[in-house]
């Protein structure tokens, strides 16, 4: 499986190795503090307190305009997609708004945000594999863009939808057929998708089956295809056999190839450069669809992580049983890809950052969170120097799925988004209060 697992036992890094993990342009200061965005994490956990979710809003616009600007140069008409699911914060859809990029949704929820963001309605790509009808009425009302097919139910249903959607009738909803490809990429089980099997799309004999039932449709458009094969996938080889899936089902205008880049977690993991990823993606659809067909991608994961980083305070060091065990004040509420997934994270004490040649790379020690279960454990296997409570830790690669997944377990608040650039910060979510734990409560 490529997803690192989180007992892995790293090895001591370079200062240089450290800080490649981090947002690009992440620097240490001259005190040997980590500087997000410019900021000094000490400044940061002053004012915002922690546990905080840092993100680096200008190496997040970075990645966007690689990924814009890329596609756009190898295959002129085309979109990017945010996958929202990683990080369905309205100020994360705003800035991808600004730089130009659409939204993938897949749920109501995430549509209404990415349309309080101020996304553009017909830039918007609906999926869900269980999309309730009042989640379909939201889109077809807010003209959404385009509305995958997942399932025969959602051509009844939105069939029924724009006959008594009041205006709809005189329109027709472009639709995209899912295609399950049967390719299962090296990854963790939960976040593959492309195999016989997955719960999502149609294998192709369905696929046809459905493309022929829509192309009969008056009112929804068959504008093409989507394929989408999972998740945190190093490798581009899976991607252009899914490619080459979906062109066996005919030519159409438009075809969505969906995301799975995955991101660089640790110091071992080597994903293919955003420009590898684009070269080898358009090559296969210059090769084997249309000349002529719009190109659709949905980046995710390999958009939102690496630009976000984790802060803590340590609360608690414990040796015992020939383990260090650091416990900070935050945990599997806040980080719930180590539980789920084995995800594992690097991490390091963010106001004494290793520099090349300076003693030792400190103790192997055992990064665990406040929760009460033994399987809160944020990083195993890492090695800080003269871990003592009070410290800052600093997680990087934070930015996909940890806001996604945050939780209220053991009734912690759930932490802050603050963004950072040319050292300043501002935050966009504010940290949860005891007040809000309570607001939904009845007598």
């Amino acid at each position: 499986m490529a997803l690192r697992t989180a007992a892995a036992a790293s090895v001591p890094p370079s200062s240089d190795a450290l800080l490649g993990l981090f947002p690009s342009g992440t620097t240490t200061a001259p005190d040997g503090g980590l500087r997000i965005g410019g900021c000094h994490v000490t400044e940061l956990a002053a004012r915002h307190g922690t546990p905080a979710l840092l993100v680096d809003e200008g190496a997040l616009r970075d990645r966007a305009g690689r990924y814009a600007d890329g596609l756009a140069a190898r295959r002129p008409d085309s979109m990017v997609a945010f996958a929202s699911k990683a990080f369905p914060c309205t100020a994360v859809y705003r800035l991808l708004a600004e730089e130009g990029l659409g939204v993938d949704v897949a749920s109501g929820g995430e549509l209404a945000l990415a349309l309080a963001a101020g996304t553009d309605p017909a830039k918007v790509v609906v999926h869900g594999n269980a999309k309730t009808e009042s989640y379909l009425r939201a889109a077809v009302e807010a003209g959404a863009g385009l509305i995958v097919i997942d399932n025969f139910d959602d051509i009844d249903r939105l069939e029924h939808l724009m006959a008594e959607t009041p205006g709809a009738g005189r329109r027709e909803q472009a639709v995209l057929v899912r295609v399950t490809p049967d390719i299962r990429p090296d990854t963790h089980a939960a976040v593959a998708t492309g195999q016989r099997g997955s719960k999502f799309g149609m294998l192709l004999p369905e696929a046809r089956e459905a493309i022929a039932r829509l192309r009969a449709c008056s009112r929804l458009r068959l504008d093409g295809l989507h394929v989408h094969i999972g998740s945190q996938i190093l490798d581009t080889e899976p991607f252009v056999r899914a490619v080459a899936a979906v062109a066996e089902l005919g030519r159409f205008p438009v075809y969505d190839l969906g995301g799975g880049l995955g991101a660089r977690y640790t110091y071992d993991d080597r994903p293919p450069a955003i420009e590898a990823y684009l070269d080898a993606l358009t090559a296969a659809a210059d090769a084997l669809l249309p000349a002529g067909a719009r190109v659709i991608i949905e980046p995710g994961r390999s958009l939102v992580a690496e630009a976000g980083v984790s802060l803590y305070r340590v609360v608690t060091v414990k040796r015992s049983g020939g383990e260090t065990f650091v416990a900070v004040d935050g945990g599997m509420g806040d980080n719930l890809e180590v539980p789920l997934y084995g995800q594992r994270f690097e991490a390091t004490v963010a106001t004494r950052v290793r520099v090349p040649g300076e003693g030792a790379p400190g103790e192997r020690c055992r990064v665990v969170g406040r929760h009460c279960e033994s399987g809160d454990v944020l990083s195993a296997g890492v090695f800080l120097p003269d871990p003592r409570p009070g410290d800052l830790i600093a997680v990087p690669a934070t930015g996909a799925y940890t806001y996604s997944l945050a939780n209220n377990y053991n009734a912690a608040r759930r932490p802050p988004v603050v963004f950072c650039r040319d050292g300043r910060s501002r935050p966009v979510v504010r940290r949860e209060t005891y007040a809000d734990l309570m607001r939904r409560d009845l007598p």
